[in-house]
């Protein structure tokens, strides 16, 4: 079973400390179901090739089977584990790259934020159905990363072509990736595409799943085939998985059946992200009453709030801006605005779009010149999103420099949590923290008295007389 992982970034070695894996050596990690190794097939200055290959030890598969597997199954000795990009790759890519995942790298932290040039081969990547329909999967769930992707049949039996191509790929990625996103990317698509894990899904996948594809997966066009794939059709796990990632993003989770039909959602009950993005639509309709005509959403997420704005025309100017770069694609792609769409735009069209919105990548604890000059700015579910001791630099360069006319703020109210009685923590594995309503008033009214704001609060979703409601919204006004 093979991964390799290609740059040209000059120099190319430096994707020996974005590994953590010298290309000098070799290293080898031993597995619960075999052993990884790590080398280097070339490393010049040009370009740099890692080789991960994980070696299947049978025996400690069958010992390690899922539980329910029949000790009389076939299946235990007769399969595609050792040779077929699986769930078991994904362990070791998880493993071995774990600190290249997280996206740090003390030599080149600068580099481990930026994308680069990343060629990605996988010569057998099992997905079904295989052939055309397999290579139209892997464009529909790579392309909106970002990839360019090139597949080839796997023939059953290269001396019988009459029996045709077998359900795997020859697959080959390329584009330019953050290399912490990339390995994160993988982490979660090939047990999606498989389909068939080693292992026992506990309801820690979710967790897992949250982790890996959080910043991503939110916003990509197949979500919920993606999570249902991953978490291997389990209907309870995929319905939390996509509970939570509405979190993150503005489309409702699907509970679907076996056919993968989307069941009728109840007409009374609305989820809480549609009504989080309906009131801050509701507060941006009072501003542009006023006056305004700009606005800029500071961590756009997948884009949702923005396709909302540009439907009103009072919006002449309209930004988003988010860290993540793949963020900022899925919204391009989502908006219409990528360099495909607008090539596919008659020129008069595309010329109106370029006018009237622009999406870019930015922090908001940094000084950023582009955040100026707007009526209005949404940080909607953001700031839980950072550590405590940026907040001071999220108010410098927001309330201080940029200086919009008004900022709309929205976080989740922590006192409301044990209204979800299988929630352990916080309502999302990146929140770094989640206020009560005592901290965020608090926080708006030190802001407000020390930039020069005024805050009104308000809450989103239904009110409990004792704990309030599940999101709390804040509305500051300039002067």
């Amino acid at each position: 079973m093979l991964l390799t992982v290609s740059t040209t970034h000059r120099p190319a070695t430096d994707l020996g400390y974005l590994l953590f894996k010298h290309p000098d050596r070799v290293q080898e990690f031993e597995q619960s179901f075999g052993s990884a190794t790590v080398f280097y097939p070339e490393a010049t200055e040009e370009r740099c090739t890692a080789a991960l290959v994980l070696d299947i030890d049978p025996v400690r598969l069958v010992r390690s089977r899922p539980r329910g597997t029949p000790d009389f199954s076939l299946a235990q000795y007769v399969n595609d584990r050792p040779y077929a990009a699986s769930s078991l790759l994904a362990v070791a890519i998880r493993r071995v790259f774990s600190t290249a995942r997280s996206g740090r790298c003390d030599a080149r932290p600068e580099l481990a934020a930026t994308p680069i040039p990343l060629e990605v081969r996988l010569p057998a990547v099992p997905c079904r159905p295989g052939g055309e329909a397999g290579r139209d999967l892997l464009r529909r769930i790579f392309e909106p990363l970002g990839w360019e992707v090139e597949a080839h049949d796997v023939p059953l039996d290269e001396t019988l072509p009459g029996w045709g191509p077998s359900r795997y790929l020859d697959l080959t990625l390329s584009g330019e990736v953050v290399l912490a996103d990339a390995l994160n990317q993988l982490h979660v698509l090939l047990p999606a595409l498989d389909q068939a894990k080693h292992y026992w899904e506990a309801p820690d996948e979710v967790d897992k799943l949250l982790r890996s594809g959080g910043d991503w997966l939110a916003a990509h066009p197949e979500r919920d085939l993606i999570t249902r794939r991953y978490l291997g059709r389990r209907r309870a796990l995929a319905r939390e998985a996509l509970t939570r990632l509405d979190e993150l993003d503005g489309r409702p989770g699907a509970e679907t059946t076996d056919g993968e039909q989307q069941e009728e959602q109840a007409p009374a009950w609305r989820p809480l992200h549609q009504l989080r993005r309906e009131a801050v639509l509701d507060v941006l309709d009072e501003l542009a009453a006023a006056g305004a005509t700009s606005v800029v959403d500071l961590g756009c997420g997948g884009g949702q709030l923005l396709a909302d704005v540009l439907a009103r025309p009072a919006y002449a100017v309209v930004a988003g801006a988010d860290v993540s770069a793949v963020g900022v694609l899925a919204t391009q792609r989502r908006l219409r605005i990528d360099e495909r769409s607008l090539r596919r735009t008659p020129d008069r069209q595309a010329e109106a779009l370029r006018a009237r919105i622009s999406v870019f990548q930015a922090s908001v604890t940094y000084t950023d010149e582009r955040f100026a000059g707007y009526d209005a700015a949404v940080l909607m579910e953001v700031v839980e999103h950072l550590d405590p001791e940026r907040l001071p630099a999220l108010e410098r360069v927001v309330f201080g420099e940029a200086r919009p006319g008004a900022v709309v703020v929205t976080t989740p109210n922590a006192d409301y949590n044990v209204r979800y009685p299988d929630l352990t923590g916080f309502r999302h594995p990146d929140h770094r923290f989640e206020w009560t309503r005592a901290e965020f008033a608090a926080w708006c009214d030190g802001v407000a008295a020390r930039t020069g704001y005024t805050v009104e609060r308000r809450w989103v979703g239904e009110v409990d007389p004792e704990l309030g409601a599940p999101t709390q919204l804040g509305v500051f006004r300039r002067g």
